[in-house]
């Protein structure tokens, strides 16, 4: 944060930890709880009108600055003479009108810095700009990966009473002790360390005062946001970001909600000993307070791993990494959203851990399998096939090109085949780049696609780190080739049949009836002696043959029961009963 915001802050009445350190006792009591409210470093934020109007200043003044920073870019010969006269005479005029920080700066700067003074929400707005860059230019991009996200720590007595007043419950009854001193503080929350009366190092995570109030009520302002700028630059989809952004912060701010994504984690990884995510101490846990185990670990990044592991290990590291992603992503459909090497720890052993767990992304079933379908035929080098996949997840826009796209993306992922024959590869480069051409056609994707290219990233980023040798298709294949044979293995398939059993008993209890039926209808219909239209048997014959290979296709795709025996019994009822 500048000297000037600070000031701007203070001015609004923002206290600073000094202060409130005074002002709390020592001994907790009320004077503590009004100084949870005194402290609110969202103060500024607070008011709904207050914030409508800061919004639309800022939003009024990013308009401007765009024309005036598009003035700037012009060369001197186009802005020399009498060339543009209107554009320059209005630049002129806009300039005045703009903060004087930000008059001369690019227009991507210019948004950044709005969005900083915009307060926590609008930085993690941001945020989840930066990773679209299927739909927003790379130069917005770039700059918003740089925003800051950083507030002044809360002191601790706040940080206490926030504890005691969520768990109901006093701090010495529960911990031998809790560090003053945070490890980590950003925005939205707070991270201690603390010791509990069983002995156990764990990490305490608090949802900082205000900031649950002041966003809802940002979220608010901004749908309505999202809906005009849709209005005006529709192209690069601002409704469907915001509208993104809003089911992602709700869940942000209630830390439940990463207690239960630690538990889904630890549960779809049981069978992975050396895949390990913090256990949750749900007694000292509530939407304000998380309590979860501290791991003792090396970050992936850290040049100490090559000290204390060998190449062998790391070699084991890296398969566990990169195995355990491909798995969130293409067996699960639940997978990490926020990855990066800062979230991930390597443990004695060596393990893999997780931390950090509050954003999470999920595929449906149907997403998965295609997902899984798109990222095998990439690793297998079948181009045609997945560029198929990749256009089955899309959704279209007004005037789409979907033909357009798919050859667009064939040509790309032929140039990445060919580099990678110079050592030049990145699997997950060229996904990002598919799906980043869609928007030239009207052809977008939903935001989980670009957290799981995200998710791809960090996983080819601490293999190259940990081994720049890494054979990135080579290791995909590996474990996408294990996902296919387990989902396709007759343990699957049967306990597949298992879970349909009741569907099944129920269809062959009424057999008969469906058999008697369909008799009765085919001769009604099909078989009628008065159809004297010579094409009705071979009519029937083929849409009896398109019955039998759509239930075979259905069965092979794993789908519903009642979708492939109706086919079935269609086909075979036609074939009896048709017009021969």
């Amino acid at each position: 944060m500048s000297e000037s915001l600070k000031e701007k802050n203070l001015k609004s009445g923002l206290l600073t930890a000094e202060t409130v350190e005074n002002r709390a006792p020592s001994n907790g009591g009320q004077q503590t709880k009004k100084s949870v409210s005194a402290f609110n470093p969202f103060a500024i934020y607070k008011s709904v009108a207050k914030r409508f109007f800061l919004l639309y200043r800022h939003f009024i003044g990013l308009l401007l600055g765009s024309h005036v920073a598009t003035v700037n870019a012009m060369s001197p010969y186009m802005r020399s003479g009498i060339r543009h006269p209107i554009s320059r005479f209005l630049a002129v005029i806009f300039r005045r009108l703009i903060l004087k920080e930000l008059r001369d700066l690019p227009f991507e700067v210019q948004l950044r810095r709005r969005l900083e003074l915009l307060g926590p929400t609008y930085i993690k707005l941001g945020q989840i700009m930066a990773i679209r860059e299927d739909l927003l230019p790379a130069s917005v991009t770039s700059e918003l990966k740089s925003l800051l996200d950083r507030l002044p720590e809360v002191p601790y007595p706040i940080i206490k009473q926030i504890i005691e007043d969520s768990l109901g419950k006093k701090v010495e009854d529960e911990f031998i002790r809790i560090e003053d001193k945070s490890i980590g503080s950003a925005s939205i929350g707070q991270v201690h360390i603390a010791y509990t009366r069983d002995g156990d190092k764990v990490v305490l995570k608090v949802i900082k005062p205000g900031i649950r109030e002041t966003i809802h009520s940002d979220l608010r302002l901004l749908k309505i946001l999202g809906k005009i700028l849709q209005l005006i630059i529709g192209r690069y989809q601002p409704e469907l970001i915001i509208r993104e952004f809003c089911r992602y912060t709700e869940k942000e701010v209630d830390l439940t909600y990463e207690a239960d994504h630690a538990e889904m984690f630890a549960a779809n990884f049981c069978e992975y000993p050396d895949v390990v995510f913090p256990r949750i101490y749900r007694h000292l846990s509530s939407s304000d307070v998380l309590c979860m185990e501290f791991m003792d670990g090396l970050q992936p990044n850290d040049p100490k791993i090559f000290d204390r592991y060998s190449l062998e290990d790391l070699d084991r590291i890296i398969d566990l990494g990169s195995g355990s992603i491909i798995k969130m992503l293409y067996e699960d459909g639940f997978f990490h959203a926020d990855l990066h090497a800062g979230n991930m720890v390597i443990l004695p052993g060596p393990k893999v851990g997780f931390i950090d767990l509050g954003m999470v992304g999920r595929f449906d079933e149907k997403i998965k399998r295609q997902m899984l379908y798109y990222f095998y035929y990439l690793v297998m080098n079948e181009i045609d096939h997945s560029a198929k996949y990749l256009l089955a997840m899309a959704s279209f826009g007004k005037k789409s090109d979907p033909a357009g796209f798919k050859r667009a993306v064939t040509d790309l992922a032929n140039r990445f085949r060919l580099q990678a024959a110079y050592g030049n590869f990145s699997l997950a480069k060229m996904i990002l780049e598919s799906i980043s051409i869609g928007g030239k056609y009207r052809v977008y994707f939903p935001v989980e696609m670009t957290l799981m290219v995200k998710a791809l990233v960090t996983f080819e980023g601490v293999g190259l780190t940990l081994n720049p040798a890494m054979n990135i298709p080579e290791i995909s294949e590996k474990h996408v080739n294990r996902i296919f044979k387990s989902r396709y293995s007759p343990k699957f398939l049967a306990e597949k049949l298992l879970y349909s059993m009741p569907e099944m008993a129920d269809i062959i209890v009424r057999l008969p009836e469906i058999i008697s039926n369909s008799s009765r209808f085919w001769e009604d219909t099909i078989d009628d002696s008065n159809n004297t239209n010579p094409m009705a048997g071979l009519r029937s014959g083929l849409i009896a043959g398109s019955c039998i290979v759509g239930g075979v296709i259905a069965v092979v795709q794993g789908a519903n029961p009642l979708l492939w025996i109706g086919l079935f019994a269609t086909g075979i009822g036609l074939s009896f009963f048709g017009k021969s």
